[in-house]
């Protein structure tokens, strides 16, 4: 029969409550305590949630990933590439969804699942600059996404502002002079909706193209049927539309089906590019042209700082500050903003 707790304890000569302590990792507990489980659980042949081996070396092997919801395309692809990073590094990954409601996030900083694992990667939708304070916890922690700034922990992001405008730029740049924004959220000051239509406003700026709120198309999600309906509320106000910028790729699967429910010619009429640069924009028709914010260096950089972290809290030297890390992006130009006289890629 498979070793338990008691077994353990009885021949350590310690209570059931402390072989726990010494499996979860739990500080407070004496060294030769500490050695006396240790040595307990080999000869016994215990199998507790991580190994005896990863007890002594103060590491599971495993890192959490908290995600909004893995049914959006883009959280689903970085999961893939933080996986795959992860497993470079022989590192298991354990998944959490917490749906971007905001007891579900709160609740996944404290998760009892956090006890099998040795860090989390963290990206917060319905968190806020107010709740930084929660991010102070005693495990090493990397936050993705602007939803939160100068969080106590390090923090990897994409330029949102700055690769929005280059994306209206593309458009600007491809003759587009009525560009609809399609992905807005009705209040929002932060956050990537905030951020990118900041961006679609400073281009606009940049060119002298006056700024139309009957060109914004305000969202509740980032789906395809919210692309689709935004970019329909756009075209039924009667006003003049030859680009779109999609805040994501999935809101610009949906825009690009309503422009051609509605007979719009894409690209011949309205030019539309997205965000996020996901597999399929390659095989829509057309094919959408988009922006790469650098995904896959995201999961790299990610996973990196938090394995670097692990190490350092395992090693007890002393803790770096925090840093925050911003991946590089590149607008992929494709069929949907290609001009009729320009060449194919």
């Amino acid at each position: 029969m498979a070793a338990t707790l008691r077994d353990v304890a009885e021949l350590a000569g310690v209570s059931i409550k402390t072989v726990s302590n010494v499996v979860r990792g739990y500080k407070h507990v004496k060294e030769s305590t500490r050695t006396a489980v240790l040595a307990a659980i080999e000869q016994t042949g215990y199998q507790p949630n991580i190994s005896a081996r990863s007890l002594r070396i103060g590491r599971s092997g495993v890192i959490g990933l908290a995600l909004p919801e893995l049914a959006l395309p883009y959280f689903a692809e970085l999961a893939g590439a933080v996986i795959s990073e992860a497993k470079e590094h022989g590192v298991t990954v354990l998944i959490e969804q917490t749906g971007a409601e905001l007891d579900a996030e709160y609740d996944v900083l404290r998760s009892p699942s956090l006890q099998l694992t040795d860090g989390l990667i963290f990206s917060p939708l319905a968190m806020s600059q107010d709740d930084v304070a929660r991010l102070e916890v005693d495990y090493p922690l990397v936050i993705l996404g602007e939803r939160i700034f100068d969080p106590p922990c390090d923090h990897v992001v994409m330029d949102n502002v700055v690769a929005a405008r280059a994306a209206t730029e593309h458009l600007i740049a491809a003759g587009c002079r009525r560009i609809a924004a399609i992905g807005a959220h009705l209040g929002e000051d932060q956050g990537s909706a905030a951020l990118r239509l900041r961006g679609y406003r400073e281009a606009l700026e940049a060119a002298g193209l006056p700024y139309d709120e009957s060109l914004v198309g305000y969202v509740g999600l980032w789906h395809r049927l919210d692309g689709a309906q935004a970019m329909h509320e756009v075209l039924a106000r009667g006003v003049a539309v030859d680009g779109v910028f999609g805040m994501n790729d999935t809101l610009a699967f949906g825009a690009l089906r309503a422009l051609q429910d509605e007979g719009r010619r894409v690209p011949d009429e309205v030019k539309i590019i997205g965000f996020d640069d996901l597999d399929e924009t390659r095989y829509t028709a057309p094919s959408l042209s988009t922006v790469d914010p650098g995904r896959l260096q995201i999961a790299q950089q990610a996973v990196r700082v938090l394995l670097s972290r692990i190490e350092e809290r395992r090693s007890g030297g002393a803790a770096a500050a925090p840093r925050r890390y911003t991946t590089p992006f590149r607008i992929v130009e494709r069929e949907s903003t290609r001009r009729a006289d320009a060449p194919a890629a």
